[in-house]
């Protein structure tokens, strides 16, 4: 039997939407986004196996943005931006064997430790004016617990979540740099994957909207954010997968809130790259390795650059 037949891999979703968000100027405020990009990849619908799992996610990114594009963060308003962040994201989680509507009910709870550097060209908090200004911070993410349902007939499978974020990660006002987002926020969404039990190919897409919480900090509020994350790819043989992903982010709303000094700032950014994938045993159980890496463009009021993703999906047991 082919192992895309059996195969039951630990989902790779953490919605540390924050984590990266910091450090990747995207939209919101300081171009920073709950949802992080690319999460989600191959086999995103597929049900897991049942029992408790372990998901590690390192990522990396780095990116850029004209000095002609300004973002706020607190009550500094910034051009030139650069940043890079380093993060080790990890999620528990626990599949029931008891079925929900007839799907299978997953419960995880995702945290992280990171690094991330910010560097602005020209940095106004009036009325000082700051040239390369330079932060950085290190410590841990938000807390971002999940809960999903899958449920599979056939080649298809589908899946409707709801995440959120818990603000309590390292973040302050007044840094350019952070690992927390400095705010709540609730996401849901759902997905489809096609996987051929036949030939192994695979098509996955996750979608969903973000609602963000004000930010009491800064007084500033984050319009509704939605996102696209997508993969394509080719089981080569029972454990090697080859393919590639991508992801669309378009802010729906503009920000808002009295601490809003740029207005109903809105932003977009895409992506594309190669992935590859191997299948290897735990004992009894299967574990997977997923490594990604995308060239962003499309980018309006964020940072472009590229992002680095593996996903480590591990199972514990019953």
């Amino acid at each position: 039997m082919p192992a895309w037949t059996r195969l039951k891999i630990v989902e790779s979703f953490f919605l540390f939407t924050t984590l990266v968000t910091p450090f990747c100027t995207h939209a919101d405020e300081g171009g920073v986004p709950f949802w992080m990009s690319g999460q989600y990849a191959s086999m995103a619908a597929v049900p897991m196996a049942t029992g408790w799992s372990l998901v590690a996610m390192p990522y990396v990114y780095s990116g850029s943005a004209d000095k002609s594009k300004t973002f706020q963060h607190g009550p500094s308003v910034n051009a030139g931006l650069s940043t890079s962040m380093t993060l080790g994201l990890i999620q528990l989680g626990y599949v029931a064997e008891e079925k929900i509507l007839g799907g299978q009910p997953y419960i995880g709870l995702g945290w992280g430790p990171g690094t991330n550097t910010t560097t602005a060209s020209v940095s106004v908090t009036h009325p000082n004016i700051d040239l390369n200004r330079t932060n950085t911070m290190t410590g841990g993410s938000d807390i971002y617990p999940l809960a999903s349902l899958t449920w599979n007939s056939g080649n298809n499978n589908y899946k409707t979540y709801i995440t959120g974020d818990i603000p309590v990660g390292a973040y302050s006002p007044t840094s350019l740099s952070g690992i927390g987002i400095g705010h709540g926020a609730m996401d849901a969404g759902g997905g489809y994957t096609y996987l051929n039990n036949t030939t192994g190919l695979e098509f996955s897409a996750i979608a969903g909207a973000t609602y963000n919480l004000e930010n009491k900090q800064t007084n500033y509020k984050n319009g509704v954010d939605s996102h696209l994350d997508w993969s394509v790819s080719q089981f080569l043989s029972q454990q090697w997968q080859v393919g590639i992903a991508g992801y669309a982010y378009y802010q729906l709303t503009g920000d808002s809130g009295s601490g809003d000094k740029v207005g109903a700032f809105k932003s977009q950014i895409a992506a594309i790259g190669p992935q590859i994938g191997y299948v290897f045993n735990m004992g009894a159980n299967q574990a997977y390795i997923n490594l990604r890496t995308y060239k962003e463009f499309w980018a309006k009021n964020r940072v472009e650059g590229y992002a680095t993703i593996a996903t480590i999906s591990l199972p514990l047991g019953k």
